[in-house]
């Protein structure tokens, strides 16, 4: 009788020692969630490193012009239109990056300062101009 229940438990593939067998499998399941989880901490490191590399500070100060990046330009853009609108000029400058801007237009608004660029143009001349060119010889 013990012959057919050890055959009988052998055949449903349940082993005598099933129970030693799952602690083992738990146990590499806890080492694979620890790993997943330190790849998981360096990948957003080095994500955060290399944002944080790439970003450009800009300081502003009251009065100054700029630039506003217009970002609703990424709807619908056009070949030569330019992603930038202004001049702008600098009324206050908040903490953490945010920058108060005013316009006879549109009004003051609050931005971020990652999306303003300073502003060194002038006034420029808008006749067209020609230049003939001779042929080489």
């Amino acid at each position: 009788m013990e012959h057919r229940a050890y055959w009988a438990m052998k055949q449903l593939n349940m082993d005598l020692n099933a129970g030693e067998k799952r602690l083992l499998q738990l146990n590499e399941l806890d080492k694979f969630r620890m790993e997943a989880y330190e790849n998981a901490k360096l990948y957003k490191e080095r994500t955060k490193k290399w944002h944080d590399m790439h970003i450009q500070m800009r300081v502003f100060e009251v009065g100054q012009q700029v630039l506003l990046y217009n970002l609703r330009l990424k709807l619908f853009p056009g070949k030569l239109r330019s992603w930038w609108s202004g001049p702008y000029t600098v009324t206050k400058v908040l903490p953490y990056g945010a920058i108060q801007v005013s316009n006879e237009n549109k009004g003051t608004f609050t931005v971020n300062g990652q999306r303003l660029k300073h502003y060194w143009g002038g006034d420029f001349s808008k006749r067209k101009s020609t230049v003939q060119l001779e042929t080489p010889e």
